[in-house]
């Protein structure tokens, strides 16, 4: 890897496209449908401008977040995205050390390629489980117990994808998980009957997934069963805060999943303010989608957010570098949001969420 090439992670991008086969790269990287929601969040924060301060001390600036009871180097966190065997054959194990290299928490999915446990034997940083409602409810709570035996210190409830969205790129390029790729936090329970697979002229509506897709009774069910912080990944609409406060939620993320299941849902960052509203401070709110450059992460910020995910760039580092690409990746957004806070005239991330970084929005 040569990192004096490497200078931003649209370069670990074309890296990683030139690394992967096109199949692998349509499921990593595809949005559903057209991709819509997939690219508004991204122009979401190319419409956002900043508005710095000139003159002021920087002195003494920190870029570190508690987050329920615990403090992080920095705001930006590795979200929970699915297999990265497919990216690099060390898969989560290059992730967690990355992570612990630049002293980030890491969020590790449900369909894992390697076991939570095994992950959490090589984590020097806090570790959160994202975890889907499985439809037996045994399931969903032997997967916590495992989590919370191997000291995860939290669970990220994902809600927004009950079943797949159209993955139209995907499947045009014939994507299958490969072998010796498999989902290894699940292998050993039973698999759940008849998929969501369509079959030829079969309803969306009769498919397992949506005649068992999880409410908020569920989510209530789960925040009693654990005593772990219950963040609840997948609102966009400030209308469901209020339900998630009232089910035991602990943490809300804003996300539209990458823009990976509906299609022309509203961009994270448009989403943001409004739910950040919702919550009044009740609990910490995160986001993701989209964060490509440090001054994305400053303007989420501004916007409410106390931290950010970050999700397919992890996986390109990992493609192009293993676990050093990770680190690097991590460095370089962690690098340009420290050179934003100082040259936006900003201290601290309480000054970032004072909002007055940003420019007001131009009249029409």
């Amino acid at each position: 890897m040569q990192n004096t090439v490497l200078t931003s992670l649209a370069d670990y991008e074309a890296a990683a496209r030139l690394r992967l086969p096109a199949d692998i790269w349509a499921y990593l990287n595809a949005g559903a449908a057209d991709g819509l929601s997939q690219q508004a969040n991204g122009q979401a924060a190319e419409r956002l401008t900043l508005w710095p301060r000139v003159l002021r001390s920087t002195a003494g600036s920190d870029a570190s977040v508690m987050l329920w009871g615990e403090r992080h180097a920095s705001p930006i966190l590795i979200g929970p995205t699915a297999y990265h065997r497919l990216a690099h054959p060390e898969g989560e194990l290059a992730s967690v050390m990355a992570a612990a290299a630049l002293q980030a928490g890491m969020v590790v999915s449900t369909l894992s390629s390697l076991p939570l446990e095994s992950i959490a034997t090589r984590a020097q940083c806090p570790l959160w489980f994202q975890l889907y409602l499985q439809r037996r409810r045994d399931i969903t709570l032997d997967l916590v117990r495992r989590a919370e035996a191997a000291g995860y210190r939290a669970l990220m409830v994902t809600v927004d994808a009950p079943i797949q969205g159209a993955r139209n790129a995907e499947q045009r390029a014939g994507f299958y998980l490969p072998s010796g790729v498999e989902a290894a936090n699940l292998v050993d329970y039973p698999a759940a009957p008849g998929g969501d697979h369509l079959a030829a002229g079969q309803s969306v509506f009769a498919l397992p997934g949506v005649q068992a897709a999880p409410t908020w009774e569920d989510l209530a069910w789960l925040s009693g069963q654990t005593c772990l912080p219950v963040i609840v990944k997948g609102i966009l609409h400030p209308l469901d805060v209020q339900p998630a406060l009232e089910a035991g939620a602990a943490g809300i993320v804003v996300s539209n999943h990458g823009g990976r299941v509906l299609d022309t849902v509203p961009a994270t960052l448009d989403a943001l303010p409004l739910v950040v509203e919702a919550v009044a401070g009740r609990v910490p709110v995160l986001v993701d989608g989209g964060i490509r450059r440090g001054t994305d992460i400053l303007k989420a910020l501004a916007l409410g957010a106390q931290a950010v995910l970050i999700g397919r760039p992890v996986l390109h580092g990992l493609a192009v570098g293993g676990a050093s690409g990770v680190a690097h990746v991590l460095h370089l957004l962690r690098a340009e949001l420290e050179m934003a806070m100082v040259l936006a005239g900003l201290r601290t991330l309480e000054e970032v969420r004072s909002g007055s970084v940003l420019a007001p929005a131009r009249p029409a």
